[in-house]
């Protein structure tokens, strides 16, 4: 066993960290930043609190596999309770509804908003659970990361995968009532795709939310960020924190990675690197320039490298008063949803009429706001960086700040500008500053084309040995499930490369 350089304490870093542990290996993480969790990570002002990244928990069973791996028990580190609503959607119209993993209790609500799509929501549910459990072992479990890997699979799987509709065409082959539509296309946001571009492929999200359920970690979602902290430390993993020793390179020899350089000029020799940073901010910054994978030539025309998902603008704010209309998760959706996702990835301008996202934690830990006051988490979706917009113009991030709350006003949060006693925002610039995140992008590359849910960056480099890639942006995608998921894809490739070995 061998010395393994992870760059980046990001949820897939950590986990990645983890397994390699147990396998036996010496295991060093390098964080440019001063905590672990990459975006899932907190933010406290004034007796609020905030969760910054991830809001739901889905898939716990990727979790405990994780912990059962070192020989613990993730319930030993946190505790994880279900989430019911699962999200509660708002229409401009005033038609509102909980969606619920409970048979019986979204059975009752669409029989309220459309009786004639209750049926209908069944044949849907049953075919998102089709495609998951086509897509579950091929590619969530195990990746693609090699050409024959698409040979191990049955060839009439392809077209059962439904990539040859958008999400929006399918979803709308199953409902009638508009409402419905919008919400099941909200999903594909989920990686960050719009509904009308990425693969009806991506409906299998549904079915891990409705079907499975959703979760919350009491104390925040943080809270599992600091429980893989705590294991890789049990492990004997190694994590240095700071900005000295964040890595400026991946040395590379013969082709081969052999170590980094930190920030502070420190050549950290390994056998194995695993970068837990953005795929093509790697490439870009952290790598030799020949064979750079993402930047392979492109016809006349055509943007470099594959698009990136979407980015976000976040606002953190801290009221005076609760909304009761509020759930935990919460949902208030555009006019127009064509629209809004055409201004975000072809005119590539933050949406004037926006669906917006409000996490509210302190319902289930009122610890997180002073008695009788309220720390919601609201996030946008707004295109990555371009030049189509600048979010460092003066008044800029303001001003998108104020058509929000104006908004949020507007279905039903009276008062709210006047409520506000602490506001903080995030920005894509500041995702890309915080997080190396290319051009701002939440999820790494976006799902928008068909096959690209597949094809996403591998999580072994093509072009240098001995370097991994692990996180949102290489497979099998973006979420704290999948995260942690590439990091056993990433251990067991490192697995079989150690196996071929000469003895």
């Amino acid at each position: 066993m061998g010395k393994i350089v992870i760059i980046g304490a990001g949820m897939g870093g950590l986990a990645a960290a983890i397994r390699l542990a147990v396998a036996g290996h010496s295991v060093e993480v390098f964080e440019k930043n001063e905590e672990e969790g990459g975006k899932l990570n907190r933010l406290e002002r004034g007796g609020f609190r905030w969760d910054t990244g991830p809001s739901l928990i889905t898939m716990p069973f990727v979790y405990q596999e994780l912990f059962e791996a070192a020989g613990r028990k993730l319930e030993d580190y946190v505790s994880m309770v279900p989430v019911d609503p699962v999200c509660r959607y708002s229409w401009p119209d005033g038609t509102m509804l909980d969606a619920s993993d409970s048979v019986g209790r979204m059975t009752a609500a669409l029989e309220k908003l459309n009786p004639k799509d209750v049926r209908a929501y069944f044949r849907f549910m049953a075919y998102s659970r089709r495609l998951y459990d086509l897509t579950a072992g091929p590619f969530l479990f195990n990746g693609i990361n090699h050409w024959r890997d698409f040979l191990k699979l049955n060839p009439l799987t392809a077209f059962k995968l439904d990539p040859f509709r958008t999400v929006h065409q399918a979803v709308k082959s199953y409902f009638r009532d508009p409402h419905l539509v919008q919400l099941f296309d909200r999903y594909a946001t989920y990686n960050g795709s719009s509904p009308y571009q990425a693969p009806a492929t991506l409906n299998i999200i549904p079915y891990v939310e409705l079907g499975m359920g959703g979760w919350y970690i009491r104390g925040g979602l943080y809270e599992l960020a600091r429980a893989y902290r705590r294991l890789a430390g049990e492990l004997g993993v190694q994590v240095h924190f700071g900005p000295e020793f964040g890595v400026e390179e991946i040395v590379v020899r013969r082709g081969q990675a052999v170590g980094v350089r930190l920030a502070n000029r420190q050549e950290i020799a390994a056998d194995r690197v695993i970068a837990n940073t953005d795929v093509a901010y790697t490439e870009k910054n952290l790598l030799p320039a020949r064979k750079r994978w993402f930047h392979r030539p492109q016809k006349p025309g055509k943007s470099a490298g594959l698009e990136p998902s979407c980015s976000g603008f976040v606002l953190f704010l801290g009221l005076d008063r609760q909304y009761p209309q509020l759930a935990h998760h919460n949902i208030f959706f555009s006019q127009d949803y064509a629209a809004e996702f055409d201004q975000i990835f072809n005119l590539r301008q933050p949406p004037f009429d926006p669906t917006i996202y409000v996490c509210w934690t302190g319902l289930a830990d009122p610890q997180h706001a002073p008695a009788g006051k309220s720390n919601l988490f609201v996030l946008v979706n707004v295109p990555y960086l371009s030049e189509a917009f600048d979010w460092e113009a003066p008044g800029a991030a303001r001003a998108y700040r104020d058509l929000i709350v104006k908004h949020l006003e507007n279905f039903g949060l009276a008062g709210l500008s006047a409520a506000l006693e602490v506001e903080e925002w995030l920005t894509p610039v500041d995702l890309a500053r915080r997080y190396n995140a290319d051009r701002g992008a939440i999820y790494g590359v976006s799902s928008n084309s068909r096959f690209s849910a597949f094809l996403r960056p591998p999580n072994r480099s093509r072009h240098f040995k001995n370097l991994y890639y692990v996180g949102g942006s290489t497979h099998p995608g973006g979420g704290v499930p999948l995260v942690t998921l590439s990091a056993k894809i990433v251990a067991g490739l490192i697995a079989q490369d150690e196996a071929k070995r000469p003895a």
